[in-house]
């Protein structure tokens, strides 16, 4: 069942919703139908039927669907939807207290507000239906959200969605923020053709759907033309006019909610290439594992496309139900529709015969959990607490991974007591040798999440090599860049030009990684490329590239590029991330007033996105307004003052004014609530000496070492402070460990044999 997630730009431990972006489409003269009389939301589109006309004629699929998560998807909260305990309920755990009791045949929750003040808010909307159910409140202006305390359906108890401590009101993370709004987070993929309708001028929604739950038109588009033509057709003998057809329905449909994207587009359009309306995440370190299974709340899209089902033709249709939303077949009958002793002829090509279903492959008693095809190459991972989502890249058990980048393995995740080594013997013991030889993308994408340089190489052998998916081979450039762009330009040149989608739109974000004079000739022709994804993404790099008189003859497609991009931002108005992203974008291009606004409208959106605050600043800095900056960083630090980031970039405009005992303060306060963010520390350090106070500058640095330090700068100031105090005992320490950095540097090595030589003699 989808649910909310959250935006990209957002890092979250624990992620809590699913659909990323909502519609902001003004309603039209044609929505002009009244709202339903149940749920006033209602508006039949221009282009749509009321749902129940659909039923009149496909009366079978209808009662299918009726059966589905998907068609409870979103209800009016009433007796027949709401399954929380609402009689006079007290919930009061991890700082979050509220109560949940009835009135009036309606339901009610008393909670803390966005004015920290308790108060009762009516539940107007159910929110999903199992393993939890989320419920809808209105807090005025349009605005709906969602309460972060949830029902458990199986354990029939109410739970927080959080994690950590409880947010403050007026926060993101908080009920009442931006997160869990509706309107922006989650309308997407729970409604039908549901409208944002987002105003900037007031800041308020006037949303809309054609029905509140996800039905027929969701997934096969407006119905009016064919219910015209059935209507004009019915009792026609003679053969019919040409049915002008609804959408197709295929992968990319259930891709458009199935799937960690951004929107491109306003109004999603069954039938249209995913690509054209959506761009997806892609194998990121802080949302798959290294060896590309699921961590953060993707959902199936990235994991699907990197599998060798996704290559062979395999659809979601091969294995689901689409109107019923359930599999075809129970058990491990569903995999050997395909994986049976004789090949299905559909699969010549990629042949997936094989004797699987016996205890001779899984080793253990058929018909028991360990011998489930999906237990095994389909591990489960827990979202939103309490529910399991498999991984779809149809992975084989690697204890071994496990063991060196803590991977997930089901043999582990089964065998709860039990080690990787003890998994690892056993596979040792059934297979032989040969599994821990299969090709594996983790060890690059691993070592390239610890930013080790060397790993470029082997991210550059996927990136050559046609038979990887274009998942993994979009993301191996991106991360090679991000590991030295000077060194990858070319390759983000070759990537360019690849013929799979998912490469050219990552070498068009990986570009972002190059010097600025390097990026127009990398990826300029991705301008016109044929999906919009990929345009839209060069256009956004392109963008803040200085010196736009570059483009010549490219500047044409430039700006129609950036009109996509524009659309893009309009379709999010109401995401503080795409305005302050926007607002980066309109300074790379000099429209200075336009960037402010935008950079402004984001901290509107959402005042505790630390990001927009540091955008502003930095925009005052490099328009060489330091005061402006500083009162920019010093506004930001008031409304969130547990924010290193902020503190530290108040600091460093303190700096630029020559404030030094304030700046001083802010940098060490960043350091404390992030100790271990080396810049931090190393800045603290350096402000410190500036100022005489060079052995507080060096006690900075006395923790440090056992931590395993291996950024280069702080090892480097640590060795100059040390060697200006003559603390050359504990200045071996950091030398030594700058030169296990670097092997091969002759003066490392003789500044470790002098610092050696003076502790010998006591100098």
């Amino acid at each position: 069942m989808k649910r909310f997630v959250h935006p990209a730009a957002i890092s979250r431990a624990a992620l809590l919703f699913g659909a990323l972006l909502a519609y902001a489409a003004p309603v039209g003269a044609a929505e002009t139908a009244p709202p339903s009389a149940a749920d006033p939301l209602i508006a039949v589109h221009d282009g749509f039927v009321d749902e129940k006309t659909c039923a009149s004629c496909h009366a079978d699929q209808a009662a299918a669907f009726a059966k589905s998560h998907h068609a409870k998807a979103m209800t009016l909260a009433d007796d027949k939807s709401v399954l929380g305990n609402f009689n006079n309920i007290q919930f009061d755990r991890d700082g979050v207290a509220a109560s949940f009791f009835r009135r009036d045949d309606r339901y009610f929750v008393r909670t803390e507000g966005p004015d920290s003040k308790q108060a009762d808010y009516e539940v107007k909307y159910t929110f999903a239906y199992e393993p939890l159910q989320q419920y809808l409140v209105d807090l005025g202006g349009g605005r709906l959200q969602a309460l972060d305390i949830a029902w458990d359906t199986q354990k029939r108890e109410w739970f927080w969605l959080g994690e950590g401590s409880a947010a403050k009101p007026g926060s993101t993370f908080h009920w009442t923020g931006p997160f869990y709004r509706w309107n922006r987070t989650c309308i997407d993929c729970h409604s039908t053709d549901p409208r944002t309708n987002f105003e900037p001028q007031t800041s308020k929604y006037n949303s809309s759907y054609v029905a509140t739950s996800i039905g027929c038109q969701s997934c096969h588009g407006g119905g009016a033309k064919h219910v015209e033509w059935a209507r004009a057709n019915a009792g026609n003998a003679s053969t019919p006019a040409a049915d002008p057809g609804l959408a197709k329905v295929d992968a990319n449909t259930c891709f458009a909610c199935h799937a960690r994207r951004t929107r491109l587009v306003d109004g999603y359009q069954p039938g249209r290439p995913f690509l054209d309306q959506f761009s997806p995440a892609l194998l990121r370190s802080d949302l798959y594992f290294p060896d590309g299974q699921i961590q953060n709340e993707v959902f199936e899209y990235g994991s699907f496309q990197q599998s060798k089902m996704a290559k062979a033709g395999v659809t979601c249709f091969d294995c689901h139900r689409p109107h019923e939303g359930t599999v075809k077949v129970e058990g491990n009958a569903l995999c050997t529709q395909c994986h049976a002793e004789t090949a299905p002829e559909r699969f010549a090509g990629n042949d997936p015969s094989g004797a699987f279903d016996t205890p001779a492959h899984t080793h253990h008693p058929q018909g028991s959990s360990g011998g489930s095809c999906a237990n095994c190459h389909m591990p489960e991972r827990t979202y939103m607490k309490v529910d399991p989502r498999r991984d779809h890249s149809f992975v084989t058990p690697r204890p071994d991974l496990s063991a060196l980048y803590g991977t997930p393995n089901a043999c582990t995740l089964c065998h709860t007591g039990q080690t990787n080594a003890w998994a690892h013997e056993h596979l040792d013991r059934w297979y032989g040798e040969a599994w821990r030889e299969r090709p594996t993308i983790a060890h690059a994408f691993a070592r390239a999440a610890q930013n080790d340089v060397a790993a470029i190489e082997n991210l550059r052998k996927f990136l050559i090599d046609r038979h990887q998916p274009g998942i993994v081979r979009g993301s191996a450039i991106g991360e090679m860049t991000r590991l030295d762009g000077a060194a990858t330009a070319a390759d983000v040149r070759v990537a360019a030009g690849d013929p799979d989608p998912l490469v050219r739109l990552g070498a068009a974000e990986a570009a972002a990684n190059l010097a600025a004079d390097l990026r127009l000739d990398a990826i300029g022709f991705l301008l016109t490329d044929e999906t919009r994804a990929v345009r839209v993404a060069a256009a956004r790099v392109l963008g803040t590239t200085p010196s736009l008189d570059l483009l010549g003859a490219q500047r044409r497609a430039f700006d129609a590029a950036l009109d996509e991009l524009d659309a893009y931002v309009e379709a999010n108005a109401d995401v503080a991330e795409t305005q302050s992203t926007y607002g980066s974008l309109l300074f790379g291009q000099g429209r200075t007033d336009e960037a402010e606004n935008a950079f402004r409208q984001a901290i509107a959106l959402d005042p505790t996105l630390s990001g927009a605050h540091i955008n502003l600043a930095e925009f005052y800095r490099a328009s060489g307004d330091n005061e402006k900056s500083k009162q920019a960083y010093a506004a930001a630090v008031a409304a969130n003052p547990d924010r290193a980031d902020l503190r530290y970039g108040h600091g460093l405009s303190l700096v630029r004014l020559k404030a030094m005992p304030d700046a001083i303060e802010e940098l060490t306060s960043a350091m404390h609530l992030d100790p271990a963010n080396s810049r931090y520390r190393t800045t603290a350090a350096i402000a410190l000496d500036s100022v005489g106070r060079t052995d507080d500058a060096f006690a900075l640095f006395g923790p440090t070492i056992a931590g395993g330090v291996t950024d280069a700068n702080l090892l480097g100031t640590a060795i100059q402070l040390g060697l200006k105090l003559g603390r050359y005992a504990e200045t071996l320490k950091f030398a030594e460990a700058l030169a296990r950095l670097h092997p091969d540097d002759p003066q490392l090595e003789e500044l470790v044999g002098q610092l050696q030589d003076a502790v010998q003699h006591g100098r």
